[in-house]
């Protein structure tokens, strides 16, 4: 049975601004790496692209989370084949943004302000335990 997709990462504020990163399930064309998707959705553009994660994106994500809490900006995935994601505390319109950045694929970059709730470098610890939880075994099994 396939798990129903899970947001690793959901930010979206009152103004319909959303950037968010689903994870589908397992690659059916790579045994360690799951298919996932980043999402943009605000009132004037909406776009996504595909995505592959591994266990390894996982840490870099905590990484990335634990430099948000202190106060540093983060570009997520920046060396990597596929999209980046950068998170800035304050942008460009005094308030976060993230800039979604598809430099090897489209080579489009968007960049998507967005105000989310007090807590939500909380509630982005807790999706990724459970993401980690949930697949990170079964990742392992495949790559011993």
């Amino acid at each position: 049975m396939t798990p129903a997709p899970v947001d690793l990462i959901s930010l979206a504020d009152d103004e319909g601004n959303s950037v968010t990163v689903t994870i589908h399930g397992r690659s059916p064309r790579w045994a360690g790496g799951l298919d996932a998707a980043i999402t943009v959705n605000t009132p004037f553009v909406s776009g996504s692209c595909y995505l592959s994660l591994s266990v390894r994106k996982f840490a870099s994500w905590a990484d990335a989370l634990g430099r948000l809490e202190a106060g540093e900006d983060v570009a997520w995935m920046k060396m990597d084949r596929g999209a980046t994601l950068t998170l800035h505390l304050t942008g460009e319109r005094d308030c976060p943004e993230v800039v979604v950045e598809d430099e090897s694929g489209s080579m489009v970059t968007v960049r998507v302000p967005i105000v989310p709730p007090d807590d939500w470098l909380a509630d982005h610890r807790e999706r990724l335990e459970r993401v980690r939880a949930h697949w990170a075994p079964l990742l392992a099994q495949e790559n011993p």
